[in-house]
């Protein structure tokens, strides 16, 4: 093994090959013995001058990956201080295995990790030599795509690597004055990339090579001028011919995504429009009413999973950044539909979908009560001000001529009662109730915190406030359904009633005292009977948790109602004697 050490003979590659398979699959001294020789090996300063032969002779693959792993160290460390004629042929020579390894369809598949290794040592050169010492990198890569189909696809990678290193990852990586120079360069020259992309979008048939281009300008949206966005066909393309075939949707609407969250001004509101309407029409073919999502989830394989995902970046992405400008612009229907498709999303048993969701409408409601709140100041009293709204928190950001706080409000009172189930039957665990329910189905006392279900709790606390705040009425009328459901059995589960009772608990304040103590008096009566109706320590000990719970929550009503105080009181010391461990606990 250690013939491989010895740099002034030529290097045996076949003895190499069979020291990284020792390594990889060795056993006892051998391993330890190849572990060693290789990493001497590696380590050694002219290990360098080995990667040629072992990149073009080895039939090894991981025999090719250390050699690659040694080339990416020199370029990080020690390029500088190497002489032109070396910078040039290591330069050359990655270019020219490139080329060769990715000529072919089969050859792109079949090598597909290793080609992407060495796109990233030649990434990784391009910010040591270009565009100084490689002023036609981009020409020349723009010249080679058109000769092949294989070399393209694989083109478009190595541009998408180069623009994440230039745009992305710049600032840990690079000086900020090399950082602004490749950035200006790529910037001055995106002419003909973009061209190329184009061209690739309105003649390739090849799903692979489509996909590969549209993932790359995924990458370039962030940073190109806004004119190529804009002004040319690029978003009706996106549109119409990439949003409806499966197999580009994803990366299609993360475009969309990415359009939208661009900090554009006011030049181009007219095509934000535009793609807002043309996406909901595309949403509509793909996706129909999205009823049955909550149902189907389940079913759904990883693209479409991902797909709904994606759906509701862009919706809350969007509609936070511009939902002022698609009410008074876009139909009210297409405004309602997308609000729609977040709700239907909202309703789905996945807790990071969810919390995307939750951030939007915490964002919306907020608005809508800070509207209410600044029209109610700024009218005179008795009239109806259909004015322009003056409030610049609402959802959106933006000041300027739109709708009153009246009509919103009327305009989305059927999305809010729709928020304000959703909120309910997936609410959070408050951080002070201490039982819960294992993985046995028993009720156990908690002894860890979760600290994402707390912070959860509070920003579904926040919503369901502003929600009480905008109509309280239509709050207490779901809350009642809903317990009245748990009363005749239709949804009875600990973990219903739970859900409700945080929720109920969670809103503490929020209605005036005589609508307050109204609620509360139904709620409570109800949950007394549930308590009797129910057989069994286990399913008596979450209601009776839960009737503490609520009335916990209310010391406002405690407090104006001592006789009640009382009886809660001597219940609790009554609690603490039980035997039943979840009762005791809570």
């Amino acid at each position: 093994m250690e013939a491989i050490l010895d740099f002034d003979k030529e290097l045996d590659i076949g003895l190499f090959d069979r020291v990284v398979d020792a390594l990889f699959s060795g056993k006892g001294d051998e391993l330890k013995m190849a572990q060693q020789v290789l990493t001497q090996f590696t380590d050694h300063e002219m290990s360098w001058t080995r990667a040629d032969r072992i990149l073009s002779d080895s039939s090894s693959l991981q025999s090719k990956f250390i050699a690659l792993q040694i080339l990416e160290k020199l370029i990080q460390t020690k390029w500088k201080i190497l002489d032109a004629d070396s910078r040039s042929g290591i330069k050359n020579f990655i270019v020219e295995l490139i080329v060769k390894t990715a000529s072919t369809e089969e050859s792109l598949r079949k090598n597909k990790v290793y080609l992407s290794k060495l796109n990233l040592i030649l990434v990784q050169i391009l910010k040591q030599e270009w565009p100084q010492n490689w002023p036609n990198f981009i020409p020349e890569i723009v010249a080679t795509s058109r000769t092949n189909l294989a070399l393209c696809e694989n083109n478009m990678a190595i541009l998408k690597l180069l623009s994440e290193e230039v745009f992305d990852f710049s600032a840990e990586q690079m000086t900020q004055a090399k950082a602004k120079s490749l950035k200006t360069q790529m910037c001055g020259e995106f002419s003909s990339i973009y061209n190329l992309c184009t061209e690739i979008l309105q003649k390739a048939v090849q799903p692979s090579l489509i996909l590969a281009t549209l993932e790359t300008l995924l990458r370039f949206l962030s940073w190109i001028p806004f004119g190529y966005i804009f002004e040319m066909d690029l978003i009706t393309n996106l549109c119409t011919r990439f949003l409806q075939p499966p197999v580009t949707r994803n990366v299609t609407i993360k475009c969309l995504t990415e359009i939208g969250s661009l900090e554009c001004g006011t030049e181009y509101k007219e095509q934000l429009v535009g793609l807002f309407s043309m996406t909901i029409t595309g949403l509509r073919e793909i996706l129909g009413d999205l009823s049955k999502v909550y149902e189907e989830w389940d079913e759904y394989d990883d693209d479409q999973q991902e797909f709904i995902q994606n759906v509701a970046m862009f919706l809350t992405s969007f509609l936070g950044s511009h939902l002022r400008l698609v009410e008074t612009a876009a139909s009210r229907d297409t405004v309602i539909q997308a609000h729609q498709y977040l709700l239907r999303i909202s309703q789905v048993d996945e807790r990071e979908m969810f919390k995307v969701c939750l951030e939007y409408w915490n964002v919306i409601v907020r608005g809508l009560y800070e509207d209410g709140r600044t029209s109610s100041f700024n009218s005179p009293p008795g009239l109806l001000n259909l004015g322009t709204s003056s409030s610049g928190a609402g959802a959106g950001g933006t000041n300027g001529a739109g709708m009153s706080a009246d009509l919103r409000r009327q305009m989305y009172s059927g999305i809010l009662t729709g928020v304000r189930y959703v909120m309910i039957s997936r609410m959070a665990r408050p951080e002070e109730v201490l039982i819960v329910e294992n993985d046995e189905g028993e009720i156990v006392r908690e002894f860890i915190k979760e600290t994402d279900t707390i912070t959860l709790y509070k920003a579904q606390r926040e919503c369901l406030i502003y929600l009480t705040h905008l109509d309280p009425k239509d709050m207490e009328n779901i809350m009642v359904e809903k317990l009245s459901r748990q009363m005749d059995g239709s949804e009875w589960s600990w973990s219903n009633l739970n859900k409700l009772c945080w929720a109920i608990g969670s809103i503490s304040g929020s209605m005036s005292e005589d609508q307050e103590r109204r609620v509360l008096v139904i709620i409570i009566k109800d949950l007394l009977s549930l308590c009797e109706m129910k057989r069994g320590k286990d399913n008596k000990a979450v209601v009776a948790s839960n009737i503490m719970y609520v009335v916990g929550q209310y010391p406002r009503f405690l407090k104006a109602h001592w006789k009640f105080l009382k009886t809660v009181a001597n219940k609790l010391f009554e609690f603490m004697h039980e035997l039943h461990e979840g009762v005791r606990d809570m």
